[in-house]
């Protein structure tokens, strides 16, 4: 990060000085042009008066040879003024694309670390509880409750493992070579399913759905959808605290189906909207951030909408929160 700080304060410290020495050597230009067509107006004045050309000044002035004298001359400060110009178009130009290079660093930079982070934090606490799990088997007898219960928690942690290293894969197919599998699907039963396994997954969350069973078919990617569905809603419950509500709605007109996710957890403040689908990006410090997650889901999300031809809308929810609402055709 420093090392960017610096090449950035030497670059406009090298700008700052041509823009210096590009001044100092444009008001030379001008001054030696201008004493150039004084020296020669003079000349030509001498010249015609030798040979009784004109009679006074005015005369001179209109002379065929001092008006193309002068032509010249303002020529070449409008040459002068058009390299300046030029000059100054492409400083900027460089100023620009020097920013934008910086900037493309230290948010790349910013997202390595943002990934390390979060993806050190993700993977220590599960391998961490399934330890456990594995240590506390060694080393007791247990009873059959206890067993079951124990087991229940490393297959969770193990399953959470599982879906980080799927979401680290499709990450890394969507930015290179993903290609969704599309088929006819009964969307009403698919999403029905998904929301009986995170009902689940997550029991003491209240996920409230409303899928009519009459929706049209659609064609689309089963695991892609799936993706959506499951992180949108996973989303919703990570930064709604305990006992979250989460609300999905399911409508569908002659063109496209509508899925509709709403929380009422912290909220996305307006400046982060646009910012959440980056990739490894996540609201807050990554040092302080309590919440679990890598940055990825909403990423996802949003690629997969696209691949789609389908569009993300977010929204406030009222009193609060956020409202996801993805729109996909329902033909590609």
């Amino acid at each position: 990060m420093k090392k960017y700080r610096r090449l950035r304060l030497f670059s406009y410290l090298v700008i700052v000085y041509m823009m210096m020495a590009f001044t100092w050597w444009s008001v030379l230009l001008f001054a030696k042009n201008r004493d150039a067509f004084k020296a020669k107006t003079e000349l030509l004045r001498i010249g015609m008066a030798a040979e009784n050309l004109y009679e006074n000044e005015e005369q001179f002035l209109q002379t065929g040879a001092y008006i193309d004298l002068a032509a010249k001359y303002r020529r070449q400060e409008q040459m002068i003024l058009g390299e300046a110009l030029m000059f100054v178009i492409t400083l900027i130009i460089g100023v620009w694309l020097i920013n934008r290079g910086y900037n493309k660093e230290m948010a790349a930079a910013q997202q390595r670390r943002n990934f390390l982070l979060s993806i050190t934090h993700e993977l220590k606490s599960p391998i961490a509880s399934i330890r456990l799990v594995l240590d506390t088997f060694g080393r007791r007898s247990l009873d059959r409750e206890k067993s079951a219960k124990l087991v229940r928690s490393g297959l969770q942690e193990a399953d959470r493992l599982n879906q980080l290293v799927n979401n680290l894969l499709l990450s890394a197919r969507l930015d290179t070579a993903y290609n969704p599998s599309f088929e006819i699907l009964d969307v009403s039963s698919l999403f029905t399913v998904i929301i009986g396994q995170l009902r689940d997954k997550f029991p003491d969350e209240r996920i409230q759905a409303h899928i009519p069973e009459a929706l049209p078919e659609m064609e689309g990617d089963r695991d892609g959808l799936t993706s959506i569905l499951i992180n949108l809603v996973e989303n919703a419950i990570k930064y709604s605290g305990k006992k979250a509500f989460v609300g999905v709605k399911v409508e569908a007109s002659e063109k496209e189906l509508q899925l509709i996710v709403a929380d009422e957890g912290v909220g996305i403040p307006e400046a982060e909207k646009k910012r959440i689908f980056t990739q490894f990006y996540r609201i807050g410090n990554e040092d302080t951030r309590k919440t679990k997650g890598t940055g990825l889901g909403l990423y996802i999300v949003d690629q997969i909408v696209k691949a789609h031809r389908g569009k993300i809308k977010i929204s406030d929810n009222s009193p609060k929160g956020s409202i996801f609402k993805i729109s996909l055709p329902l033909h590609q």
